[in-house]
């Protein structure tokens, strides 16, 4: 199973990013990475989206689909919050973020599952690791993590969360913003210092393979989330802090593997052309 969170609004692009075409692919980035999991034998996707690209995903993305993928469509709505929270969801101006988008399948989540988001495209290798993963290791979470050089860019710094690990397991994901290459080497900053960093650091790129466990896990965090974080009116419920709760709560296995192919995505309209390129390059 695959689940794609699609319903951010897309703020520094524009608009709709998750239904944009690439020029020269003439697919979303959605549609490529829906393909390259069918290709490594997944058959069933839940798309997570927003009200406002329901009506064109349904009339142009839908059927351009492998005819043998089953698709959900589940929307993540702000009003989607424990009852007695009911009040905060009408202060709130966006969605809450990448977990409660999670949290919103959590119907259709009965078994492993690998979950990307909508702009990230990640290469059909990842999906092929992520599949050979769950047959050999059903019960234990995974990640794929791609090296740090592969994920900059040339127009200045970027913001990552790189991998902490105890072999292959994953300890932890810590922030680092300003990633740029220097003379010396890659810099970034964590918590307010900059910090040189190894050539071999891995990057996470939000593409995860979940168990059922995880969402018992979202909805208790949720409710600690709303109750804690400024009445949850701003704030947002981040995917990897959870998951990353859910290790250390639950003593639960993340293997990491890195990835074998280049991660592109989209941030502003302007890099799309660029980026189609050399997706269409690697395909």
């Amino acid at each position: 199973m695959l689940v794609v969170l699609a319903a951010g609004l897309g703020s520094r692009f524009g608009g709709g990013k998750q239904i944009a075409l690439l020029p020269k692919v003439n697919r979303t980035i959605m549609e490529l990475s829906i393909e390259d999991a069918y290709h490594a034998g997944v058959r069933e996707v839940i798309l997570v989206i927003n009200a406002q690209v329901e009506a064109a995903i349904q009339r142009d993305i839908l059927p351009r689909l492998p005819s043998q993928m089953k698709v959900t469509l589940v929307e993540q709505s702000i009003r989607q919050v424990p009852e007695q929270f009911a009040s905060y969801a009408a202060q709130r101006q966006k969605p809450w973020g990448t977990g409660h988008a999670l949290l919103c399948a959590k119907a259709y989540i009965t078994k492993p599952a690998i979950v990307i988001t909508a702009d990230d495209y990640y290469g059909p290798t990842a999906y092929q690791q992520m599949v050979e993963h769950f047959h050999r290791r059903p019960e234990d979470m995974a990640m794929v993590a791609y090296p740090l050089l592969n994920t900059l860019s040339q127009l200045g710094g970027v913001n990552r969360g790189i991998c902490q690990l105890n072999d292959d397991k994953l300890i932890s994901v810590k922030e680092y913003t300003d990633i740029y290459h220097t003379a010396n080497g890659v810099v970034g900053c964590y918590e307010g210092r900059q910090q040189l960093l190894p050539d071999s650091a891995l990057a996470s790129m939000t593409f995860w393979g979940i168990t059922p466990k995880l969402i018992e896990s979202l909805e208790q965090g949720f409710v600690e989330f709303l109750m804690s974080y400024d009445n949850g009116v701003k704030k947002e419920y981040y995917l990897p802090n959870c998951i990353e709760q859910c290790i250390v709560s639950r003593n639960l296995d993340l293997i990491v593997y890195s990835a074998e192919d280049h991660w592109y995505g989209v941030t502003f309209k302007e890099e799309l052309a660029a980026v189609a390129g050399k997706i269409h390059e690697q395909r």
